[in-house]
């Protein structure tokens, strides 16, 4: 269970967090959610797939990042971050660090970062330290905090964006299947991408409002993002 408290200069002036990723982190998942704030470079990398909550019904983005439940294939310890991509996902970027709010003098909320003291990446024997010596933030905590701040602004837009998506209908089911070299199948189910086709088809009206809210290059980055589940495919066939 996580041990989250508010980040203060103070208490945790003497604090690190290890960049590197591993297993022995916790990063050896097969997706991770996603934000439309990051598309336009998780496309370059990763599949972007759709998923819906089955209780609300509401869609949330993911990126594939295995074939099988527990794999990780952007795992690789011979490279020095542990993680053979040039971007990595926010929401595992972010590593033990949370968004959290508290009030301002005029009862408004506003984001603070949190960290999480019992995440196997924060001690306070090695990694990066999180403040200068005098207290104030240190580069790692600055980096950290443009990544906080790419999945609070990505959750913040990212009904809008699925509202929009789903009113043009443009939403549809995908079923991945896969053919490894060692003759195994694999078939990916549950997921959602755009139709290529209808957005292609929209008319002028509705492409100007998708540009406007821009929504627009964010359905070509999903789309564009398919084409690296033979990516995927080609790292597993090299590690077999």
């Amino acid at each position: 269970m996580a041990n989250t408290v508010l980040l203060n200069n103070l208490a945790h002036q003497d604090f690190k967090v290890v960049t590197r990723f591993g297993a022995e982190f916790g990063d050896n998942i097969s997706s991770a959610l996603a934000f439309p704030t990051e598309f336009i470079e998780l496309q370059k990398e990763y599949p972007i797939l759709f998923r819906k909550n089955p209780e609300t019904q509401k869609f949330h983005a993911t990126v594939l990042l295995g074939l099988s439940q527990g794999e990780n294939l952007f795992l690789n310890p011979s490279v020095k971050a542990g993680w053979d991509a040039y971007y990595i996902p926010a929401v595992i970027a972010r590593g033990p660090f949370l968004i959290g709010f508290q009030s301002d003098g005029d009862n408004h909320k506003v984001p603070v970062i949190h960290i999480d003291l019992d995440h196997p990446k924060a001690n306070d024997e090695k990694g990066y330290p999180l403040f200068l010596e005098h207290g104030g933030n240190g580069p790692y905590l600055d980096h950290i905090a443009s990544i906080l701040k790419i999945i609070h602004e990505g959750i913040a837009m990212q009904d809008a964006m699925f509202h929009a998506f789903s009113e043009l209908g443009l939403i549809e089911s995908v079923d991945i299947e896969i053919d490894l070299n060692s003759g195994e199948k694999q078939r990916l189910v549950g997921n959602f991408t755009i139709n290529e086709e209808k957005l292609i088809a929209l008319g002028g009206d509705h492409l100007e409002k998708l540009s406007k809210l821009g929504f627009l290059p964010l359905a070509y980055a999903v789309i564009s993002s398919m084409t690296n589940i033979r990516r995927l495919t080609e790292i597993k066939n090299k590690k077999k």
